[in-house]
C-alpha cells in the first residue's frame, strides 16, 4: 500500500491552515483544532478562550473581545429566576360566576320582592342575620327555601342582589345613586363590611344633589360619622354656594342645627341669614316653584307682600302656616341685625318676626350699650366658649382673586369700628378710631378688646373643603388706630375663591345686664 498523504482536507470555504508539525503532540492538537474549528473555534498560542460576538472564540486577541461566558450565564440565572405577572381568572371571580351568579351546588334558595336566589349557606353564614338564623332554633334553620320579609322601602331587587354578590367577592363596586338602597340591604342583613364600605362612598360624593338624602339615610341607618359629614359640608355650603334645589330640601329640623351653628360659614352679615332662612320658607310653602337663584328673592317678597294684606296686623311665624318655621328663626342672631338701620327697617317691614322677639332684643342691646358707654366697658377679657358660640357676630367675605382687600361690617358694635385688611397674605385687624367724622360715633376710650375667632376655606366645584385654617378663640385688645396681624396665610391655602368667615364678639349682653342689676354688690 502506497504511502497516504499529509493533505488535511478542509470544509469548503474555509481558509487553510499550516501543517502541523511532526509527532504524536502536534497531531493530536491539530486534531482537537481542528474539531473546535468546525464548531467555530480556533485555538491560538498564549490565550485564553474568549467568545467573540458573532459567536465565534478566539485566543489570538485575549483583550479584544468582551468576556461575555460568564454574563451570559448571570443573565440567564437572573431570567430564570425572575416572576413573570400572568393574570389569571381569580378565585373570587370564579366564586362569584360559578356559585352566586350560576348557582351551583346550591343548598337554599332565598327569595324576596318575588325574585329567587340560589345561594350557600356557608356563604349566607357571614351575615350576621343568616347566622343567627341557621344556628338558633329558628324554624329557617332546617329549611331550604326562605320567604324574606323586606319592612324597608328603600331596599329593591338591585339593592339585595349586590348586597348578596357581596359575600362570594372581595370587592363591591357602588354607584352613589344606588348607595341608600345598598346601605339599607346591608343594615337589614347585617353586612359589616358592606355598611363601612356605603358609608366611605356617601362621605366621597357629598354634593348638592347627595347631602341632604344621605344626612337622612345616616340618621336612619346609623351611620354618625357620615352625617357630621353631610352637617360640615352644609355649614360650609349653606351661604356660600347658595341653590334653590338645596333650599327646596332642606327640613326644618336641619335647617335648625344649621342656623343655630357658629360654624355656619356666613357671607356678609346677619341679615343675609334673615334673608336666606326667607327664600328657604318660601320654597317649603310653594315648592312647585321653578326659577332661578336670581328671581328667587323677588318672586319671595312679592309672596310675602301679597300674604300681609291678606293678613294685616299678625306676624307670620304667629300663623297656623308659619308656626312650624318659628324654630328655626329662633336661631338667628337678630341683635346684629337690628343694630343696622336698613336691615330693622326691612326686618320690621316683611312681619315675618313677631314683635316681641324684636322688642326683647332692642331691650337687650340698649341696656348693653348704656354698659359700654357709661361704665367703661372695655369688651371680653376671658374666653367663654359657650357665649361665644351662642352670642358672637358671624360675618364673612369672599375674595375672588389675589389682591388688596379691605372691608367693615356696617352696623353699631360698641363704639368699636373694625376695619379688616388682607394684602400681601396677611390677615390684618385695625382699631378705627380717629378717621371717623365724629369723635361720638366711636368709643375712645384708650384700649377696647374683642373675642374672636377668624376661619379661612376654599372648596372645589361640588362644595367639597380643598383646604382651611382658623385661628381658634382669641382675646384681641387693641389701642386707639392700632392694628395687629392675626392671621399669615401659607401657600398652600392659597386657592381662590377664597373665603373669609370671622366670630365677633364686642360685649356679652347677658352679662351686662346682670352687671348692671347689681353694679356694686353681685352677690345680693
Amino acid at each position: 500500500m502506497g504511502a497516504l498523504s499529509s493533505r488535511v482536507l478542509r470544509p469548503a470555504g474555509r481558509a487553510e491552515q499550516p501543517e502541523p508539525a511532526s509527532g504524536s503532540g502536534g497531531a493530536s492538537r491539530w486534531s482537537d483544532a481542528g474539531e473546535d474549528a468546525a464548531q467555530g473555534f480556533c485555538y491560538c498560542p498564549g490565550g485564553r478562550k474568549r467568545k467573540r460576538s458573532s459567536g465565534a472564540l478566539c485566543y489570538c486577541h485575549p483583550d479584544s473581545e468582551t468576556d461575555e461566558d460568564e454574563d451570559e450565564g448571570d443573565e440567564q440565572q437572573r431570567l430564570l429566576n425572575t416572576p413573570r405577572r400572568k393574570k389569571l381568572k381569580s378565585t373570587s371571580k370564579y366564586i362569584y360566576q360559578t356559585l352566586f351568579l350560576n348557582g351551583e351546588n346550591s343548598d337554599i334558595k332565598i327569595c324576596a320582592l318575588g325574585e329567587e336566589w340560589s345561594l350557600h349557606k356557608i356563604y349566607l353564614c357571614q351575615s350576621g342575620y343568616f347566622s343567627s338564623m341557621f344556628s338558633g332554633s329558628w324554624k329557617e334553620s332546617s329549611m331550604n327555601i326562605i320567604e324574606l320579609e323586606i319592612p324597608d322601602q328603600n331596599i329593591d331587587i338591585e339593592a339585595l342582589q349586590v348586597a348578596f354578590g357581596s359575600l362570594y367577592r372581595d370587592d363591591v363596586l357602588i354607584k352613589p345613586s344606588r348607595v341608600v338602597a345598598i346601605l339599607a340591604a346591608a343594615c337589614m342583613l347585617q353586612l359589616d363590611g358592606l355598611i363601612q364600605q356605603c358609608g366611605e362612598t356617601m362621605k366621597e360624593t357629598i354634593n348638592v344633589k347627595t347631602v341632604c338624602g344621605y344626612y337622612s339615610s345616616a340618621g336612619t341607618y346609623g351611620l354618625d360619622s357620615v352625617k357630621k359629614k353631610c352637617l360640615e359640608w352644609l355649614l360650609n355650603n349653606l351661604m356660600t354656594h347658595q341653590s334653590v334645589e338645596l333650599f327646596r330640601e332642606l327640613s326644618i329640623n336641619v335647617m335648625k342645627q344649621l342656623i343655630g351653628s357658629s360654624n355656619l360659614f356666613v357671607m356678609q352679615v346677619e341679615m343675609d341669614v334673615y334673608t336666606a332662612l326667607k327664600k328657604w320658607m318660601f320654597l317649603q310653602l310653594v315648592p312647585s316653584w321653578n326659577g332661578s337663584l336670581k328671581q328667587l328673592l323677588t318672586e319671595t317678597d312679592v309672596w310675602f307682600s301679597k300674604w300681609k294684606k291678606d293678613f294685616e296686623g299678625t306676624t307670620f311665624l304667629e300663623t297656623e302656616q308659619g308656626k312650624p318655621f318659628a324654630s328655626v328663626f329662633r336661631h338667628l342672631r337678630l341683635q346684629y341685625i337690628i343694630s343696622d338701620l336698613a336691615s330693622a327697617r326691612i326686618i320690621e317691614q316683611d312681619s315675618l318676626v313677631p314683635s316681641e322677639w324684636l322688642s326683647s332684643v332692642y331691650k337687650q342691646q340698649w341696656l348693653a350699650m348704656l354698659r359700654a358707654e357709661q361704665d367703661s366697658e372695655v369688651g371680653p377679657q376671658e374666653i367663654n366658649k359657650e357665649e361665644l358660640e351662642g352670642n358672637s357676630m358671624r360675618c364673612g367675605r369672599k375674595l375672588a382673586k389675589d389682591g388688596e382687600y379691605c372691608w367693615r361690617w356696617t352696623g353699631f358694635n360698641f363704639g368699636f369700628d373694625l376695619l379688616v385688611t388682607y394684602t400681601n397674605r396677611y390677615i390684618i385687624f385695625k382699631r378705627n378710631t380717629l378717621n371717623q367724622p365724629c369723635s361720638g360715633s366711636v368709643s375712645l376710650q384708650p384700649r377696647r378688646s374683642i373675642a374672636f375667632r377668624l376661619r379661612l376655606a376654599s372648596f372645589d366645584s361640588s362644595g367639597k373643603l380643598i383646604c382651611s385654617r382658623a385661628t381658634g378663640y382669641q382675646i384681641l385688645t387693641l389701642e386707639k388706630d392700632q392694628e395687629q396681624v392675626v392671621m399669615n396665610l401659607d401657600s398652600r391655602l392659597l386657592v381662590f375663591p377664597l373665603y373669609v368667615c370671622c366670630n365677633f364678639l364686642y360685649i356679652s349682653p347677658e352679662k351686662r345686664i346682670e352687671n348692671h342689676r347689681h353694679p356694686e354688690n353681685p352677690g345680693n
